[in-house]
């Protein structure tokens, strides 16, 4: 019997790739969120550039700090580690792809208030190809996602389909266009919900979110994770550094030496670009960008 979700919701998701369950996460949470991220703030505004543990927009200075992703929050964070091994991220992840799972990674989207970036439209299968589907990720909302501040949208039924070529002149850029693609915009769906609601999305779902124009925030802390027996095919974005160290990823469950093979499509993100390993930077590699079109247009 499911944990978490209905049947409906469990059917939901089946046929349309991803759902938004509201009031998951409750307010003691969310303020354990906000004071971490406000160290993280503090920390950004001695940078002069990027590092290991965070990543800076592009526009940012000493003088103006800007700080753009929170990388690997649950190895920097206890609070946010004990929020990622809770059942309000766990329940309904297990109902979805099984009581063995592994954490893939995890990050915090800084989208601050009139010049958050844009994610152009992906699928995070195309970064890391596995052995079977059963991956998705769960973005906890930190605040309120309204169409005007860049929420998280998705094409409906798209991870039935096939995994599109993020490529350009042969190198991977992370990114595709829907209309070059068969996908048609008026099809996009924004997942929108108050703070303290969770989305979940499918690994092979069409998703990515317009620069934030606002002036509030849409700040969102994702983890990404698999079935225990989803493997990485090589070629995948996936750190990989031995057996051992991968089993220390189990979020819950048993690990497994069986992976399971599902007939799916798949495309290997390689070669990559000589660029920092980072999605923003990875989707520089663009010629036509989706979001600052619709910016400037």
């Amino acid at each position: 019997m499911p944990e978490t979700l209905n049947h409906a919701q469990l059917t939901f998701y089946q046929d349309n790739g991803f759902l938004v369950l509201g009031n998951r996460i409750p307010n003691v949470w969310l303020e354990k969120i906000r004071s971490e991220i406000s160290r993280f703030e503090k920390e950004a505004a001695l940078l002069e550039q990027s590092n290991d543990r965070l990543d800076l927009e592009d526009s940012h200075t000493k003088e103006a700090p800007r700080l753009r992703r929170i990388k690997l929050p649950h190895l920097i964070s206890p609070d946010l580690n004990d929020l990622l091994h809770s059942d309000y991220i766990l329940g309904p992840a297990r109902d979805l792809i099984g009581p063995h799972i592994r954490l893939h990674t995890s990050k915090l989207n800084m989208k601050s208030a009139g010049y958050g970036a844009a994610v152009e439209w992906h699928q995070d299968y195309a970064f890391y190809p596995h052995s079977n589907d059963d991956i998705l990720a769960i973005g906890v909302v930190i605040d309120d996602m309204q169409p005007e501040n860049g929420p998280l949208m998705v094409y409906p039924g798209s991870h039935k389909g096939p995994v599109y070529n993020h490529h350009v002149d042969g190198v991977f850029a992370g990114a595709m266009l829907p209309e070059e693609n068969g996908l048609n915009p008026k099809d996009a769906v924004s997942l929108l919900g108050s703070a303290g609601s969770i989305s979940i999305h499918h690994g092979r779902i069409v998703h990515g979110s317009a620069l934030n124009t606002s002036d509030r925030a849409r700040r969102i802390l994702f983890f990404e994770m698999m079935a225990a027996d989803a493997f990485p095919i090589m070629g995948s974005m996936t750190h990989w550094d031995g057996i051992e160290d991968y089993n220390t990823r189990m979020l819950c469950g048993e690990p497994t030496l069986h992976p399971r093979l599902k007939d799916i499509p798949v495309r290997i993100p390689q070669p990559q670009p000589n660029v920092p390993i980072s999605i923003y930077e990875i989707q520089k590699g663009l010629k036509n960008r989706a979001f600052e079109a619709i910016k400037t247009s």
